[in-house]
């Protein structure tokens, strides 16, 4: 997906008063009408983006404007989430105890319904079970002040221009209630009384609200469960023993103690110890990881059996942690292209509802039968609850997002989300998401007498005086054998820019660089073992001691270990793979055809991958699917914002949360693979919802006009609408990403 270069500011408000799909779509067309702005409305999460250019918004516009389309709002703070819940918490308390008494005085009218169903005898005129006045004192606090909320809702939503949940809700049952009351006052025994419908309605759409705002809740746990886990105490040396300080203290630089168990405060890099540190929380990868001095360590990540000293290096909203709740806060409350639909539809839905309805009711009327016009007017109106239509998707994306996170997936947005599921072309950059990004040695081919340790003892010692990274591999190899690092003196180092070095290592002469450097030199290689070393893309470095040809060492970028499972995977996802690599044409053919990859680019820079990805989106229709781009977030930028989304493969944690649509914290093409699967789930939830609540409302109105269906039975079934959408995106919770099996 193109990332946008212009300065954007971004404002997110925590909104009330939202009820259904068409307060949240009404919402956002007020807040789009403001000079500059571009704002998205997220009913699941009661939140407003809103993104504009530095200083065409002001906070007090912003609420004004959400105040006059009859909402409330406030300043999200997606750092801090403690006074939210204790808020939400607060709410849902009172909302209980005003379910409780609306049942309580429901209850006694609840005995009528057998009877109208004709199941007891006696239904009607002066045998109905409670006496008529009982039943209008039992049903009129319920209608007024249990039913409060929806005259309140429906007054404001009216008053912004438009109409919502609550006007179907308050419209339904005062037509019941108001006419039961006159019919009790008038003294008309001979027709019914619907007092009992009014009062049941609003009772269950309050238990709907109350499963909803439960089931919500549990949508966004991933996140809460993320924000329990910032530690709120760290340990710093003081005088020689560790005292307890609040982790907001704790500056840049300043040194702290992890003791066994820990979790770990701020982001910082090791000083003194070894351990093992538990990062699953960050990268989904349940084996413990081995940290030394210089090794970077994170935030809530938890510290293994041994203490540790380290050096702060980022605190509070600059540590990696907090990058990672903050871009899940903002991909949960952002919207999927899915969503265009069902907000189209909810634009215009409350408003045919209600002509549905008033055409019920003429339709009936005329007919000759007046309580069956009321009566069947009043059940359209309270079945049509467009609720679930509101929910179907951003319910699911906000699942997905927080699973994602918990599997070090960090999804910037549900846009991304969504686009990697329809991902089937993914170009992926060699060197770093392929391979490991380090050259290390692969060969050692010793000519007699010496042996291969022998060889890259000798080698090491020359080639410790050089920075060059072919250098740095041998070094590092020789030191990973038993007693390396035990070079003998060296001195007269010459280096031959671009071909070797040359010196001497306890007095014998010592050459180190390419087959051609030591041929320039009069010493003979073998071409046999030259061209078989070379044909796999390996680089060599020749060495001669005294004159005399010693033997080849092979270098080569590696590939990560779980390379080809991964790219196995995507593959059974029907996602082709293509490479570019700006390598040379030998060394990319080797690596292309031990991974089967048959579509290939070599000598390809930066600035030129972008190119492709251009090309390979003229191949691929919009409609069939989208491309995809892997690198490693800095120097693929160009080609990962000109894909359709783009994944940063393990990059540092200054850049983990702004490289790209899907930043993977660990390294590994396992994550791309684990993105498509879980896009693909999440598509899959936003389907089945959008679907439920369509065939919901195109069976449940047209029963309803016709007669076929009871206000209190539309009441409970637009009740348990919402809850049955929210509790089938809680399925996606059984998705697991890939685990590597532990040996």
């Amino acid at each position: 997906m193109p990332q946008e270069h212009s300065v954007r500011e971004t404002l997110e408000l925590a909104v009330t008063g939202m009820t259904c799909a068409a307060c949240s779509t009404r919402l956002e067309k007020v807040l789009n009408r403001l000079p500059g702005v571009e704002a998205a409305v997220n009913l699941a999460s009661e939140r407003a983006v809103l993104r504009f250019a530095p200083g065409a918004l002001t906070l007090e516009t912003a609420c004004a404007a959400v105040g006059k389309a009859g909402f409330g709002a406030s300043v999200a703070q997606s750092l801090d989430r403690e006074q939210e819940r204790a808020r939400k918490h607060i709410e849902w308390q009172a909302s209980l105890k005003l379910f409780w008494f609306a049942a309580a005085m429901t209850l006694p009218l609840a005995i009528q319904m057998p009877a109208m169903f004709g199941l007891w005898p006696g239904w009607g005129g002066e045998h109905e079970f409670i006496p008529r006045w009982l039943q209008c004192l039992l049903a009129t606090p319920v209608q007024f002040w249990a039913g409060a909320r929806f005259y309140r809702g429906a007054w404001n939503a009216l008053r912004g221009g438009g109409a919502n949940m609550d006007v179907l809700v308050a419209l339904g049952t005062s037509m019941a209630w108001l006419y039961s009351t006159v019919v009790t006052l008038v003294g008309w025994h001979g027709l019914h009384v619907y007092f009992e419908a009014s009062a049941m309605v609003i009772t269950l759409v309050l238990l709907g609200k109350l499963l909803e705002a439960r089931a919500k809740a549990r949508t966004s746990e991933a996140l809460d469960t993320l924000l329990r886990l910032q530690p709120r105490r760290a340990w710093v040396e003081q005088d020689g023993r560790l005292v307890e300080i609040d982790v907001e203290a704790l500056q840049p630089g300043m040194a702290f103690m992890l003791r066994p168990g820990d979790a770990v405060p701020v982001d910082g890099v090791v000083l003194e110890g070894r351990s093992a540190l538990d990062e699953t929380l960050l990268t989904g990868e349940s084996l413990p990881i081995d940290k030394q001095p210089g090794d970077k360590v994170f935030a809530a990540t938890i510290n293994g059996q041994a203490m540790l000293r380290c050096r702060a290096t980022g605190v509070g909203a600059d540590t990696l942690f907090a990058g990672i709740v903050r871009l899940v806060g903002q991909a949960q409350g952002s919207k999927a292209p899915v969503q265009r639909l069902a907000d189209r539809i909810a634009a215009v839905f409350v408003p045919v509802v209600v002509v549905i309805a008033l055409t019920t009711f003429a339709a009936w009327w005329l007919s000759g039968d007046f309580q069956s016009a009321l009566i069947n007017a009043v059940a359209v109106l309270v079945i049509a609850c467009p609720c679930a239509l509101g929910l179907a998707t951003p319910t699911a994306v906000m699942v997905g997002v927080g699973l994602g996170a918990r599997a070090g997936l960090l999804i910037r947005n549900a846009e991304a989300l969504e686009s990697a599921g329809r991902m089937k072309v993914l170009a992926l950059d060699k060197t770093g998401t392929l391979t490991q990004g380090e050259p290390a040695v692969t060969d050692v081919a010793a000519a007699p007498p010496w042996t291969s340790d022998a060889l890259l003892q000798w080698a090491a010692a020359i080639e410790h005086a050089s920075s060059h990274p072919i250098a740095r591999a041998i070094v590092r190899a020789a030191r990973e054998k038993e007693g390396g690092e035990a070079f003998g003196a060296v001195s007269d180092v010459r280096a031959v820019e671009g071909q070797g070095i040359e010196g001497r290592v306890g007095g014998r002469v010592v050459l180190a660089g390419t087959p051609d450097f030591l041929a320039s030199n009069g010493i003979e290689v073998p071409q046999e073992e030259v061209a078989a070393l070379a044909a796999q893309g390996k680089t060599l470095a020749a060495l001669a001691i005294d004159g005399t040809y010693a033997g080849l060492i092979a270098v080569a970028d590696r590939l990560r270990e779980d390379t080809p499972a991964a790219l196995e995977r995507l593959r059974q996802a029907g996602v082709r793979v293509n490479m570019l690599t700006g390598d040379n044409p030998s060394t990319a053919a080797a690596i292309a055809l031990e991974l089967g990859i048959a579509d290939w680019r070599a000598g390809v820079l930066p600035a030129g991958k972008a190119d492709v990805i251009a090309e390979l989106k003229k191949e691929m229709p919009t409609h069939n699917g989208c491309v995809g781009m892997a690198g490693d977030g800095i120097n693929d930028a160009p080609a990962l914002a000109c894909a359709d989304v783009s994944f940063a493969i393990g990059v540092g944690a200054d850049v983990a949360v702004e490289a790209a649509d899907i930043t993977l914290v660990r390294s590994s093409l396992h994550g791309v693979a684990d993105a498509v699967h879980l896009s693909q789930a999440t598509l899959s939830k936003i389907r089945q919802n959008l679907f439920f609540a369509f065939i919901y409302n195109v069976l449940g109105i047209p029963l309803a006009a016709f007669g076929l269906l009871n206000p209190v039975v539309a009441g409970a079934a637009m009740a348990l609408s919402s809850v049955s959408v929210l509790s089938n995106s809680l399925l996606l919770k059984r998705w697991k990403p890939y685990r590597k099996e532990k040996t």
